[in-house]
């Protein structure tokens, strides 16, 4: 029974296994039968030229010029601001925006009768300060002259009390008028003692005087200043900006009134990098000073103005890179603090150099040179400057070779090239054949049938198979396909 059982189960894994290899087998066969029903589409191998323009390395002396856009300023601007507040009562018939005005002109006055007031009042103060003073001088001689009378008793007293003395020592005096000239002595010197004290009071009361008199001198100059202060005048010849007050208006303490710009001395303000500004500095780490063009853009209409560069930023300010430089400008008709100007500055020259456009230079200075057979190699250029779209490279062993100007990811070295030498490579027009029925409609059922073609490119290629001319190079491709 265990024998049958087995013999069972091994007839039907060989059942299985027969059934598994004929659909294999049917499957392998199919795949055949359709790869043997598609027609052969042979491609021979054909090398791939691609066309480029180049340009000859030709050694030359160029001068680079760093381009960088900036703000025209004023070398001298002055804040007009009320020293103090009050009504304005007069004004100049220049003080408007943009009035040209002259040095020491004046400009506005605010009304003057509180100034005038604390002048007044302290002028007074001042002229009572010297009568107490006088008074205080004449009461110190008083005290003087008592100091003098007092110092004549004194010695009065002294004698008397020295002869009273001699006379009881001859026995003609007595006991009691020696101490009767002793008492007078000692109120003698307690009179002087006291004319003393009163001197010393009056010379107090002198000194004292003098600083209020002092004290009222300043207080009365400062009312002078205050009152001056009432009127404004220009510093300097130039013209206003920014006017904010009217005649009767009432300005503040320390109201900005104007702005008092000089429009002939002005500069312009530019940045640049770090490495920009390295090339302006000369051997001793100094800056140059450059000659600089500062564009402005009216309209279309380019007004240049020359300058030169004179110093620099003391500091790097938070969030910001690179130099802030300053260029005065020479001739600065047409100009207004304000305009943002293009500034061109001329660096150094330099020797044994190129200028190539920058599309033909990679990152590390690789580019690619025009070899025998038309092959490309590669090469390498040190790069010196880059403006705008070109590029200043030094080219070493490179002179006079022919390089790629427009390089793309489909150039390398090694590959054959169709050079392209000019100014601008004129595209040629393709060249255009025409078809008989036969042939055309062999390509139309060839495009037609191909699955692997896409299907838009499949459209344009059908579009193009029914005009009267149609590509000649399209042509030759489908049918290096067909193999025909």
């Amino acid at each position: 029974m265990r024998f049958f059982r087995r013999s069972l189960v091994g007839l039907f894994l060989m059942a299985l296994t027969v059934g598994l290899l004929a659909v294999g087998g049917d499957m392998i066969y199919s795949s055949l039968e359709e790869k043997w029903s598609r027609e052969s589409t042979s491609r021979p191998a054909r090398e791939r030229v691609f066309s480029v323009n180049v340009i000859a390395l030709e050694p030359t002396s160029v001068t680079p010029v760093l381009s960088s856009f900036g703000e025209v300023r004023s070398r001298r601007t002055l804040d007009l601001r009320a020293p103090v507040g009050g009504t304005v009562v007069e004004l100049s018939p220049d003080f408007q925006e943009g009035g040209t005005v002259r040095k020491g002109q004046l400009l506005a006055r605010i009304d003057p009768a509180d100034a005038q007031t604390a002048v007044d009042v302290a002028r007074t103060d001042l002229v009572e300060a010297e009568a107490d003073l006088r008074e205080a001088r004449n009461a110190l001689a008083l005290a003087q002259d008592d100091l003098s009378a007092a110092q004549e008793q004194l010695a009065l007293r002294e004698r008397a009390l020295q002869r009273q003395r001699d006379l009881k020592e001859r026995g003609v005096g007595t006991e009691a008028t020696v101490e009767t000239a002793e008492l007078a002595e000692a109120s003698a010197k307690q009179a002087v003692l006291s004319r003393r004290q009163a001197i010393q009071q009056a010379d107090a009361r002198v000194s004292q005087t003098q600083t209020l008199i002092e004290r009222r001198r300043i207080n009365l100059t400062n009312a002078e200043r205050l009152l001056a202060d009432t009127e404004v005048y220009a510093a300097f010849d130039g013209r206003l900006s920014g006017v904010t007050i009217t005649e009767g208006g009432l300005v503040a303490n320390n109201e900005q009134l104007a702005e008092l710009i000089d429009p002939d001395a002005l500069e312009v303000s530019f940045r640049v990098s770090t490495a920009q500004y390295a090339r302006l500095l000369d051997e001793s780490g100094g800056l140059t000073q450059a000659p600089v063009t500062v564009t402005l853009d009216v309209l279309g209409t380019d007004l240049s103005f020359q300058g030169r560069l004179t110093r620099e930023s003391a500091a790097v300010t938070a969030g910001t890179t690179g130099r802030l430089l300053f260029a005065e400008l020479m001739d600065t008709r047409g100009l207004r603090p304000g305009d943002f100007v293009t500034v061109a500055i001329e660096e150094p020259e330099l020797e044994r150099v190129a200028v190539v456009p920058s599309s033909a230079v990679d990152v590390s200075g690789g580019v690619l040179v025009l070899g025998e057979d038309d092959r490309l190699e590669n090469g390498e250029v040190i790069v010196l400057r880059r403006q705008g779209d070109d590029v200043i490279v030094r080219v070493r062993g490179l002179r006079g070779r022919e390089i790629v100007s427009e390089r793309s990811q489909l150039l390398g070295a090694g590959i054959k090239v169709k050079p392209l030498r000019g100014d601008r490579a004129i595209p040629e027009a393709p060249a255009m054949v025409e078809l008989d029925q036969d042939r055309r409609a062999k390509l139309i059922a060839f495009v037609e049938a191909n699955t692997r073609i896409p299907e838009e490119v499949r459209t344009r290629m059908l579009v193009q198979l029914g005009e009267p001319q149609v590509p000649a190079d399209m042509v030759e491709r489908l049918e290096s396909r067909m193999g025909s």
